[in-house]
Order: C-alpha cells, then structure tokens, then sequence
C-alpha cells in the first residue's frame, strides 16, 4: 500500500447536474404528499454528521414501499437525475451530500419487521427499521442483533455503509452478519441477492457487492440479517490506566491471547473529561477500557479474571463493575454520547471525525503516534476505539471561523490514515468512503482495483445515478 502524496481536498467537488421541472411535475404526480420539495424539507436531507456542506436536493420522495423506490428510481433514471438513499442521516463521511443535485429517496417510512424467523436466528426487515427497534421486536424470542454503531442508525443504512461498532470484536460486522438483500437498481429493476441459508456456493456475491456500495449501486428495501442468543450472563467493567499505551498494550495481549470477549473500549482522557461534563458523571479522569463480558455464570468469571490479570500486569486498576442492566445501560450510554460530549465542550465547533483500523499487532504503533502528533497540533480532540478488532476513531473540534483549524485537522487526517496504511491497515474500519476517504482508497486498493470498481459501476449504473460522486470519481 502506498501512503498519499497530496492532502485530501478539504471539500466536495460541487458539480450539480439540473433537474427538470418535467421530472419534479412527473414525481408530484405520483406521490403526491409523499414528494417534498419544500426548502427545509430538502436541506434535511441535503446533510448529515459530516463537517461538509452541499446545495441540497431539488426534492425528497418519502417512500412507503419496495414499488414507491422503483417508481423514483424509474422517474430518475428517464431524465438521468441522482438519486441519493436516505435513511437516518447520521453517516460521518458526507454520504448523503447532493454534490451532483437530484432527488433524496428517504426510506425511514419503511420500518416494519417482516419476518422474525427465531428457529433459524434470523429476521427479514425493512431498510428503515433502526437498530433500536429491531432489538425490541425480537427482545421475546431471547435473541438479539449485536452490530451496535453507537448511533440509533437504520439497518438499510448500516448495511449501505457496512457498519460495525463496539460488539464487532466478537460478533463482526454488517459484512458477517446479512444473509440476504432486497435491492432497486439504477434501471428500477427489483433484485433479490442471497438467501436465509447459512452459506451458499451459487454464483457471484452480490450479497457482499451491495454491502458498503454506500448507495452507488442501488437502494436496499429488504434486509435478511442474523440474530445471536441473548448471553446467559452479561459484566461490563472499566479499567483505569496510567496510559494510552499501557491500556493498548493490554487489548493488543487480550485478544492474542484468544479471549473471548465483546466489547473492548478505550476511551483517551480527554473524552473521559468530555463525557464526565455531559452526562455528570464521576468516572476517573484517565484513559480508561470499558469492557463487556458475555457467555455463561462461570465463562464470564474466567474471562474477567484473566483479563483483570492482564490488565495489572500493564499497571492497570482494579476493575469497577456493572452487573446490573441499568449500570450496563448507563455505561454505554456514556460511550455512545461521547461525540455529543465533545461537541459541547467546544460550543459551535465543526467536527471532523475519522476512523482507522490497523492489524491487532500494530495497533500501538499506530495509535500512539497519531496520539502525539494531536496533542503536539493544539486542536481539541477526542478519542475513541473498538480498539479490540484494531479500530479507533479521531474526532478534532474545529472553531469554523478560524480556516487554519481546518487545515491543521486534515493535515492530521492524512498523516493518521497514511500512517495506517503504511501498517497494512485501511482507511476506514467502518465509517465508509463518502466523499472524505475518496483519495485514500486508491492508495489502499491501487489504481487497478479502483479501475475495476469503476467498471462494475458503470455496467450497473450506467448513467451514472446512484449516489454519483461517492467512493470513487466517474
């Protein structure tokens, strides 16, 4: 892999295509109050977590059903007009942005479970059904859905973005874990990919093709995932460390040591500060792991001990435990607010946020120096990471009306995410391309492999509809 020789650009490349006043008269024909294209409406869904901005798109069709996202796609494709899928709207990497204009397709009205099949630990639902809600309807089966991105995302746009977050140490990602899709092409063609079964030898993986195409080659409307049993015993501990490195040190050995465990955070002082200040908590002021231990009475015992163990050895404190539900709860909680913490610390401040993931044995290596190269930068910042599968994310508060901030981020950015891959890492462990990693795939995959992304692009999309400007350049 080679690092990047240029910074990436600092914004989207704004190149809107027209859409005709034919197309937007044929879409209010057809939808009628399920098509907006009140301003406010549209700059909703023009933006998402992500610090850039794009003129909004020229109209919002709020789907109801699989044959609402073909007629828009349909419409869209005749006049050769973008089409952009919306979900919740909380993707970091300015996914959502209508760089080349066209019309939002938001598919959050289509949020019913379809199928909970409990025999075979799986569920059918539809792209707008959140992570939330998928946990409550299945909660009677004793099962659960485990990919856990912090965020209350939909399932259609966790599995566009080939989402992860803090379980994905045990029960992987958003790529283990959906069986089978229902997709609108680029034609408005509906195709079915993948089934319930549990492994298939038949034909292309189109299945894995449409998980992570962040919406450049079609609209899901159908999700196939896996559920996992609900854990007999479930102990969440935080572990206080003198350093980021001691507390590295100690995932890095957890995990070659074959521990079984689900959730290991690290959370840097400063985000430790940040969250003690939203949440008015009282946790120790130090790098600390946040850990959750899943299996049986005696399984979860083992695991804590032998991790406790490791964590002493790497000067760590005395484990404080949450046993119960709501001190579980209230933990998590804390972690999934740390981004609304850091923003709050740091009143009317941007937020660039970027994410990594390198090899477990690297992980020091990579973290520390980025680590230092933050605090030697001056730029608030925060810092958080599923640190168990390699994955840790940057968060730098940047005060708009001062430019260089911006640029100081970036510059930042790249060394980080070069420095990665430089370690046989990626880019992105779970954000997803967008329109901020765009420069750093073809680093990371070579112009050849980026070439035949291109190819599969335009020979599924050849007018160049879905999601246009994302991932790649036309």
């Amino acid at each position: 892999m080679n690092a990047p020789t240029q910074p990436i650009h600092l914004l989207p490349e704004i190149c809107q295509r027209a859409t005709p006043q034919a197309l937007l008269d044929a879409l209010k024909a057809r939808f009628a109050q399920q098509c907006s294209t009140a301003l406010v409406v549209r700059e909703q869904h023009g933006r998402d977590e992500s610090s850039f901005s794009a003129p909004p798109p020229s109209a919002v069709i709020f789907a109801e059903s699989t044959l609402d996202v073909a007629d828009a796609v349909r419409l869209a494709s005749e006049f050769e007009v973008p089409v952009i899928p919306f979900g919740i709207g909380s993707s970091l990497e300015g996914h959502l942005l209508a760089v080349q204009g066209g019309i939002s397709v938001d598919v959050s009205r289509m949020n019913k479970v379809l199928a909970v099949n409990a025999d075979d630990l799986t569920v059918t639902v539809q792209p707008g059904v959140t992570r939330k809600q998928l946990n409550e309807e299945v909660k009677s089966t004793g099962l659960f859905f485990p990919i856990d991105p912090g965020a209350d995302a939909s399932i259609g746009g966790m599995s566009a973005t080939r989402a992860s977050g803090t379980n994905a140490v045990r029960y992987g990602t958003m790529r283990e874990n959906v069986l089978a899709l229902e997709v609108v092409t680029a034609s408005g063609e509906v195709i079915r990919t993948g089934t319930r079964a549990k492994k298939s030898s038949a034909g292309y993986d189109l299945t894995r093709l449409m998980v992570g195409s962040e919406g450049t080659l079609g609209v899901i409307t159908e999700i196939t995932v896996k559920l996992y049993p609900l854990p007999e015993a479930i102990s969440a501990a935080v572990c206080n460390f003198p350093s980021i490195e001691a507390a590295v040190r100690t995932t890095i050995q957890i995990i070659q040591l074959g521990v079984p465990i689900a959730r290991v955070e690290l959370i840097d002082v400063n985000t430790v500060r940040m969250v003690n200040a939203y949440a008015k908590l009282g946790l120790r002021e130090e790098p600390m792991l946040l850990m959750e231990f899943h299996g049986t009475p005696n399984s979860v015992k083992e695991q804590a001990e032998l991790v406790q163990e490791i964590a002493s050895e790497h000067g760590g404190k005395a484990f404080d435990w949450a046993t119960t539900p709501e001190a579980r709860t209230k933990l998590w909680t804390a972690r999934h607010n740390s981004y609304f913490a850091a923003v709050q610390s740091r009143p009317g401040c941007k937020v660039i946020s970027t994410d990594t993931c390198v090899p477990i044995s690297r992980l020091a290596d990579c973290l520390l120096d980025s680590v230092a190269e933050a605090d030697a930068s001056g730029i608030p910042y925060f810092l958080v990471g599923h640190v168990g599968d390699g994955n840790f994310h940057f968060g730098y508060l940047l005060d708009p009306s001062i430019p260089q901030e911006r640029v100081t981020a970036e510059k930042l950015n790249h060394a980080l995410v070069s420095r990665a891959l430089a370690l046989e890492g990626t880019c992105t462990g779970e954000h997803g391309v967008g329109l901020h990693k765009m420069d750093f795939l073809v680093s990371e995959a070579g112009a050849g492999a980026v070439n035949m992304m291109r190819t599969i692009k335009r020979a599924l999309d050849p007018k160049n509809i879905m999601n246009p400007g994302k991932i790649f350049s036309w």
